[in-house]
């Protein structure tokens, strides 16, 4: 599979290609082709610690929406078992941009919910980049609401550039399913787990984010807007996104000095997208942790502690 590389990656490419070349068309035991291999391995490990040891706000932001990134459903594949998808909302119809079912999660039974953006242009297309209409929330709200009267937890996965803004959304009530989404998390009497995969922005983002505990892969971004359309609205020039990302900073390790978010999510180096394996195993690993921590909080205690989790953040204060 042919790997897609961001702007600050690009200098990794030839070497990686040409290394991906011998090791698949040629006898790597032939001397002059192993030392060949171990000479751009090394190269390799070099550059890389150059690129990915301190990555900036807008490089991050970059990495969180890379191609290669694994998606919702690969991370129910490879963590979850029996999983049973739930398609349509009862009311209009179904949306491919959000992925709802139950699964069992190491012996829990459990509701999933989260933005799917697709792998191909075919797909995305098909599932709208993972930017879910109203009737995308209103099919995560039937899901949890079922959790919620079986009494099983919930993860939701973020990963989306945010909620759908064309004019078939907004007349259907886009607004409404994301604040009625918000409120209704609010209120359920189960533990809810949130894990922002990729980027996760706007109210698209929100709308399936409250949760007990919200958890953040290293290089995820999460933020209220894009870099992108931050820069528009501020200076009336999209380019200066990367200052728009150290304003917002939108990143795990600010996003965990500020509260929004409980843990991070270690990521393999260079990112998510380099060794899917082991972003599964160690995601497993930190879910687990997470999920028994907060199933053993009695309930009512559990939603008074996700309600005032909430109303600690944006404290600020006033000058004279």
């Amino acid at each position: 599979m042919r790997r897609y590389y961001l702007d600050f990656e690009k200098k990794l490419e030839p070497l990686e290609n040409r290394l991906d070349e011998i090791q698949r068309f040629y006898d790597t035991r032939d001397p002059h082709y192993a030392k060949e291999a171990a000479s751009l391995s090394r190269r390799i490990a070099r550059l890389e610690r150059e690129i990915y040891s301190e990555l900036t706000h807008w490089q991050r932001s970059q990495a969180s929406r890379h191609l290669d990134r694994p998606h919702t459903l690969d991370y129910v594949q490879k963590l979850f078992t029996d999983f049973i998808e739930i398609h349509g909302d009862r009311r209009f119809k179904d949306d491919p941009a959000m992925v709802c079912g139950f699964a069992n999660f190491e012996g829990i039974n459990l509701a999933v919910v989260g933005h799917q953006k697709g792998k191909d242009v075919r797909e995305m297309a098909r599932r709208n980049f993972g930017m879910a209409h109203p009737e995308g929330y209103r099919k995560a709200m039937r899901v949890m609401e079922l959790a919620d009267r079986w009494g099983k937890p919930i993860i939701a996965f973020i990963d989306t550039p945010g909620a759908f803004p064309g004019v078939g959304a907004e007349e259907r009530g886009q607004a409404e399913a994301i604040a009625a989404s918000i409120c209704s998390m609010f209120s359920l009497s189960v533990p809810i787990l949130i894990l922002i995969i990729g980027e996760g922005m706007s109210g698209g983002a929100l709308a399936i984010g409250v949760g007990d505990r919200v958890l953040m892969l290293e290089n995820a971004s999460y933020s209220v807007i894009s870099p992108e359309g931050c820069a528009a609205i501020l200076w009336h020039d999209g380019s200066k996104r990367s200052l728009a990302a150290e304003a917002l900073k939108p990143t795990s390790y600010d996003l965990l000095k500020l509260k929004v978010i409980d843990d991070i999510i270690k990521e393999p180096f260079g990112g998510a997208h380099r060794n899917w394996e082991e972003t599964f195993s160690t995601t497993k690993e930190v879910l687990m942790k997470h999920l028994k921590a907060i199933m053993e909080i009695p309930i009512e205690d559990l939603k008074q502690q996700r309600y005032d989790k909430f109303r600690r953040m944006g404290v600020f204060k006033e000058g004279a």
